[in-house]
């Protein structure tokens, strides 16, 4: 008996001891993933704070529903475009230099950065296509411009679809460069998917994902100081609250755009890409658009989605031919 007491005594010894390492195994990894993610944030907030004194200042800001808008505008030429952006465009006026530069010599090109993006301010606003639509109208009418040619990439599709029919006597054309469709919907994003991304921004994690990630400008026309001041705006707007929101509303936006379509009498002008990776149907809803519109076109690219960025020359040209044909 004595001796199967020793054996239990040791045993439970042994699992005590086996126990207490575990116990000092996982506070040791706790500590070290709480300094790891103390150690982001901490360089995170210096690295932002150095960046905001590293920011140079572009465009004016218009005063909007009670904030700043920002707004770009490069060009003397009798027409004007006014240009928005796609989806999570850190800096739009620096994302669409290439293009702006092949088409301001020609044009007056107002680059219109909507509240959560650029240098513009954020908003608590909900991010409804009417509410970004009334917003980026605003800032064009208190800048006294008030007849203009409609360009947009991505989600920008479908704010013009609502845009142009509020606006029709204002618009004399509508560009899409690649731009989103009705029936190519997002999936729907909800509050609870957000919360996460919004403590990974906070954290400072964005930054670490960013350090990791490609550089979307690399070989492209952009200089340097206009790459380093890109990645600025990148790392301070990503996941930024009203960017989020708007994702939460992207849904509903596209629901609510399925029965619109382009004025017939409007021209209207896509640059697509030839080959999407994801969506078969990209190239015959574009079409689909302008199947009842006196004068539209599709053009297709062999580029990505952002094709204003590596084919700027081009669609520049035929946009120029496309407007001198009317």
């Amino acid at each position: 008996m004595n001796q199967q007491a020793d054996r239990e005594v040791q045993s439970k010894s042994k699992t005590k001891k086996v126990l207490g390492i575990l116990f000092k195994v996982l506070c040791a990894i706790i500590i070290a993933i709480l300094l790891f993610v103390a150690i982001v944030y901490t360089a995170n907030k210096i690295s932002s704070y150095s960046e905001q004194k590293r920011m140079e200042p572009y465009g004016q800001h218009v005063s909007v529903d009670g904030k700043n808008m920002n707004v770009f505008i490069q060009g003397e030429g009798e027409e004007t475009i006014v240009l928005l952006p796609g989806f999570g465009t850190a800096a739009p006026a620096l994302d669409f230099k290439p293009l702006i530069s092949e088409l301001s010599p020609y044009y007056k090109v107002v680059v219109v950065e909507p509240f959560g993006y650029g240098l513009s301010d954020q908003t608590e606003k909900e991010r409804s296509t009417a509410n970004i639509v009334s917003e980026i109208h605003e800032a064009l009418q208190r800048l006294h411009i008030d007849r203009y040619i409609l360009m947009g990439h991505s989600i920008s599709g479908i704010y013009s679809l609502d845009y142009v029919n509020k606006y029709a006597d204002e618009i004399s054309a509508y560009v899409g460069l690649d731009s989103s469709v009705p029936a190519i919907s997002e999936q729907k994003i909800d509050s609870s998917d957000t919360q996460p991304i919004k403590w990974f921004r906070n954290l400072g994690f964005a930054r670490v994902q960013l350090k990791l990630s490609a550089d979307p400008y690399d070989g492209l026309p952009y200089d340097e100081q206009t790459k380093e001041q890109l990645n600025i705006l990148i790392r301070k707007n990503m996941y930024n609250t009203t960017q989020l929101n708007e994702a939460e509303s992207m849904y509903s936006n596209f629901k609510a755009s399925e029965q619109l379509t382009f004025p017939e009498n409007l021209p209207v002008l896509f640059f697509v890409q030839k080959n999407h990776p994801a969506a078969d149907n990209w190239v015959p809803e574009h079409e689909k658009l302008i199947e009842n519109s006196v004068r539209g076109e599709v053009v297709l690219l062999e580029a990505n989605h952002y094709l204003y960025r590596s084919h700027a020359k081009e669609i520049a040209e035929k946009f120029r031919g496309f407007m001198t044909q009317q």
